[in-house]
């Protein structure tokens, strides 16, 4: 394919002569008949693929060497990058042309800046992104161009993390992923502070994503004050990793709220340092302590397992011990409560979606390539969550007995 000609530039004479033939007074007049150019152009070149197509040009039959002819035109509208358009893509009478530049179906001509994007959205790297718009389009963009070009979202970013929020959450999940970034001419590790909430509809919604340097306590203090900030008032019960100082952070922050710390996770810290030999036998005596049926019987159960491995592991039986309180807030709740609270399931699983797309990135070139990529792919898992979570009208329901006068006003 042959490579885009540079456009020419009008003089100044040119472009007076422009604006005096328009009647061009205001911003406003030039996106209007930039918009009349546009759309001509767009409706010249679909003329010209039909002629090219049948191989003779409209009105000029001597040239023709087929049976085939034109057969009118259809109405279509696209959104181009100065409104909406309405092109006439022309037929053939044998219904064998297909368009090139509007493609069936496409409604969408805003140009390259949303192919690449699109690209960078789903990881793909800049030399690809280059590779795959060279054989396309037969165009060079360079990797300045792809960063000012994803820039352009940076804005829409800062919005988006200040936007205003649900008054009342039922349940809030946090956890954050690690990337390594490079900063003045070093590679660092940064933490992404991530927050999903189900809110009182029972609908699923990223409340917003911080970078900082390494995971602490004392930062998602400030997440939760800003998510305060951002006029959430309450939530109903959190669902955290075993983090030290994360339960204090949250009680300065939003003291009726009942926290449930991850179940998974402090089976991952109690097999930490547990010999291979015995990390089956271990994992299978861990089991009947979060499946029982009651507190009480947990307790029970976790008094079983002290009497067989207390003496070999002490810090096993020590963890579970004195993170017991906030480890068994679940077991009050019915099942379909419990299965959504005990561990950050639904967190992780947003983080498997972003390490798919994230994997290929080793390292991040800057500061705002990190947040750019975690806001575009974000913004592709929420497109799937069309759906509340199951079973929410009973859940709503069983909430309203235990929180009855924080969930008295949610109820239809």
């Amino acid at each position: 394919m042959a490579r885009s000609k540079k456009p020419r530039i009008m003089s100044q004479e040119q472009v007076r002569q422009f604006i005096k033939d328009n009647e061009i007074q205001s911003v406003e007049d030039i996106q209007s008949v930039l918009k009349e150019m546009f759309a001509e152009a767009l409706q010249g070149m679909l003329e010209g693929e039909l002629d090219t197509h049948l191989g003779y040009q409209k009105h000029e039959d001597k040239n023709k060497h087929t049976d085939n002819r034109r057969n009118g035109p259809t109405p279509k509208t696209v959104r181009s990058d100065y409104g909406e358009v309405g092109p006439e893509v022309p037929r053939d009478r044998d219904g064998e042309f297909e368009p090139i530049i509007v493609k069936k179906g496409q409604r969408n001509v805003t140009g390259i800046e949303d192919q690449i994007i699109a690209l960078y959205a789903k990881g793909v790297s800049t030399r690809d992104i280059q590779s795959h718009l060279e054989h396309l389009y037969g165009i060079d963009v360079s990797p300045t161009l792809i960063s000012n070009v994803t820039n352009k979202i940076m804005p829409t970013i800062k919005e988006w993390q200040s936007r205003p929020l649900m008054k009342t959450y039922a349940v809030v999940f946090m956890n954050a992923i690690h990337y390594k970034v490079k900063q003045d001419g070093m590679i660092v590790n940064k933490a992404a502070y991530m927050v999903i909430g189900i809110d009182m509809d029972g609908n699923k919604d990223v409340l917003g994503m911080w970078i900082g340097e390494n995971e602490s306590s004392k930062f998602w203090l400030l997440v939760l004050n800003e998510l305060r900030n951002r006029g959430v008032e309450d939530i109903l019960i959190i669902s955290v990793d075993n983090l030290k100082g994360f339960s204090e952070a949250i009680a300065a922050c939003y003291p009726q709220t009942e926290v449930q710390k991850c179940i998974v996770h402090q089976i991952r810290n109690s097999v930490r340092y547990v010999n291979y030999k015995d990390l089956r036998k271990v994992t299978a005596n861990l089991k009947p302590i979060y499946q029982a049926p009651t507190e009480q019987a947990g307790l029970e159960a976790l008094g079983e397992f002290e009497a067989i491995w207390g003496t070999k592991y002490p810090l096993i039986t020590g963890s579970w011990r004195n993170n017991w309180p906030e480890l068994s807030t679940f077991f009050k709740y019915p099942p379909e409560i419990r299965k959504i609270i005990y561990t950050t399931n639904i967190i992780e699983s947003y983080h498997r979606q972003l390490r798919k797309v994230t994997k290929g990135k080793a390292v991040f070139p800057t500061d705002d390539s990190l947040p750019k990529m975690l806001y575009l792919v974000t913004q592709d898992v929420m497109k799937k969550w069309t759906s509340r979570v199951q079973n929410w009208g009973q859940i709503l329901l069983q909430l309203s007995v235990f929180f009855p006068e924080r969930v008295a006003n949610y109820l239809p």
